[in-house]
């Protein structure tokens, strides 16, 4: 089997990480986001995966080489010389997608987390016989999203709300589809919409399927999606009892640490913290909801929560960080400096607190 990931353009909504690295390259619990994804795809079968993107494709591929060779899965790109949206990339990468056997492919938006339930979704596919399958999930505010009306029993998808005013349905579009090799002859070669253009006439001839997504999901292509999916994501693996979770004296609740992260005395790590390779947390630290990348040193009695510390930064003695602020790669905090909210630029040093939130070039 085959699948795409829509990986896209610029990320600027997860700035000041992706000045560094384009987004799916972001770590996210202590890996780069599309590893996820890839791992599942590998995990049920697939042998070959294409990136659909517009931005640096050298940087992907090279960084992707060794996953290649470890996981033992193709790794190519389709790249686009202008955005073609989310339909138009299935219609550049058509001779990667389609071989002799006609089997089905998947096809997932790089942003998105969960639990990727694909041998499921295999089955479900198989076993209504339409053209198309997508993931719904349940949400509680739909009305930010396109809105899926289906049939309960059956899934038979009727039809697409695109963000709609009053309550019409909760089940919103995942961004995880597995399309049979048929769904490209609807698509031209032009920025082109799948979930405006393609999707609904597929559903108008009884071919499209929707599956509802068990367990959890978040798009986490911007900071407070993304703070809040890895508080997902490690209560997933608490469900599944991981061994990957962190125990000890001065752990509270689902936390992460690489192996080669050096915790110091007196700290308090948790509840939702990511600590990446090669950080050095000294003694009397606070951490909450809150990510810690590659590299990165937080010095002694400092507090961080609900926020993103990129690689290899320092967080000053006695600093506090907190309420959504981001530091790009390479910034470093002073001591006793306070940041509310702010979004820090890589390889920048912070010496007075920010007070309110905002950007700091």
């Amino acid at each position: 089997m085959k699948a795409l990931i829509l990986v896209g353009g610029f990320g600027t909504r997860l700035r000041p990480l992706t000045l560094s690295v384009p987004k799916p390259l972001v770590d996210f619990a202590n890996k780069p986001m599309i590893l996820h994804q890839i791992e599942a795809l590998k995990a049920i079968g697939v042998t070959e995966v294409v990136l659909a993107i517009n931005y640096q494709p050298e940087v992907m591929l090279n960084f992707l080489k060794e996953y290649e060779k470890k996981l033992a899965i193709k790794i190519t790109c389709s790249q686009e010389t202008e955005p073609l949206g989310t339909a138009g990339p299935l219609a550049l990468a058509r001779d990667k997608l389609i071989d002799d056997s006609g089997a089905p492919f998947f096809v997932l938006n790089s942003d998105v987390i969960s639990e990727y339930p694909l041998k499921q979704m295999i089955e479900f596919h198989k076993g209504h016989g339409g053209e198309a399958s997508i993931m719904v999930t349940k949400v509680d505010e739909p009305s930010k999203y396109g809105v899926v009306l289906m049939e309960e029993t059956s899934g038979k998808v009727e039809k697409f709300v695109e963000k709609p005013k009053i309550f019409v349905g909760n089940k919103i579009n995942a961004g995880i589809y597995l399309l049979n090799p048929t769904v490209l002859d609807r698509i031209e070669l032009r920025p082109t919409s799948i979930e405006k253009e393609v999707f609904p006439k597929i559903a108008a001839e009884n071919k499209l399927f929707a599956m509802v997504l068990p367990g959890f999901w978040m798009d986490i292509g911007q900071p407070k999606d993304y703070v809040t999916g890895l508080r997902l994501y490690l209560d997933s693996l608490r469900k599944m009892s991981s061994p990957k979770l962190a125990t000890g004296p001065n752990i509270v609740g689902n936390v992460l640490v690489e192996e080669s992260a050096v915790i110091g005395e007196g700290c308090l790590i948790g509840p939702d913290v990511a600590i990446g390779p090669g950080c050095i947390i000294d003694s009397g630290v606070r951490l909450s909801r809150c990510t810690v990348m590659r590299g990165v040193r937080i010095k002694k009695h400092a507090c961080i929560s609900s926020s993103i510390i990129g690689w290899h930064s320092t967080v000053g003695r006695w600093a506090r960080i907190e309420n959504m602020t981001i530091l790009g790669e390479d910034v470093h905090i002073g001591d006793e400096v306070y940041s509310n909210g702010g979004v820090v630029l890589p390889h920048k040093e912070i010496k007075s607190s920010i007070l309110k939130p905002e950007i700091v070039m």
